[in-house]
């Protein structure tokens, strides 16, 4: 019986099976290999979504002077951040919130798309206002070199060629957002122009 249900198999539909069975297992182990040979560790200079949130939150809590714990410990429960001297939990995880409303801590839950300012009002305390003066020419041409990640004494070349380099992971058709863009682009025109005026 099997021998004739494979024998009114018509030998062109076997040919292409048989053709179609090898190129796949061919095509498979090609990825296997590539997969081993190179290995997707990501990119180092990339900062992915919850580092991001982790360092705009990192610096929003030091701008603003706040003391804090970053993945601290509260019994057994971790959160991401820690306002010791105001007893405050910051969370990006749903049932972190829920375990901490059963403590005397008072969690903060933090959507992963909030911005820094929503964070800010949902914080059960007054944040001072602060007026900062206006970062001085020398200030601002240190922070656009340390954003390129290039010496200060870096020639147009290298910081055309560094902006080219952070450009690729801060546009934001590449994951980055639109500010880091931007401060991206203002610190190459701060760079570029302090090169060309001291050079």
């Amino acid at each position: 019986m099997l021998s004739d249900v494979i024998n009114a198999i018509p030998s062109w539909l076997a040919v292409g099976i048989g053709v179609g069975s090898v190129v796949s297992i061919i095509v498979a182990g090609v990825f296997v290999v590539g997969g081993r040979l190179f290995p997707k560790d990501g990119d180092p200079t990339r900062i992915g979504g919850e580092n991001r949130r982790h360092l705009e939150i990192r610096s929003y809590l030091r701008e603003v002077h706040i003391d804090f714990r970053e993945n601290h410990d509260i019994g057994s429960i971790e959160t991401e951040f820690y306002l010791p001297n105001e007893d405050v939990a910051i969370t990006f995880d749903p049932h972190v919130y829920f375990q901490l409303e059963s403590t005397t801590t008072i969690p903060v839950l933090c959507e992963h798309e909030m911005s820094i300012r929503a964070l800010s009002r949902r914080l059960p305390f007054e944040i001072a206002q602060q007026t900062l003066p206006p970062p001085t020419q020398d200030q601002r041409v240190r922070e656009a070199f340390d954003t390129l990640e290039i010496s200060v004494t870096a020639d147009p070349a290298q910081i055309q060629q560094a902006y080219r380099e952070r450009v690729k992971h801060a546009h934001p058709d590449h994951g980055g957002t639109q500010s880091e863009f931007q401060d991206l682009q203002e610190s190459y025109g701060v760079a570029k122009t302090h090169a060309q005026t001291s050079g």
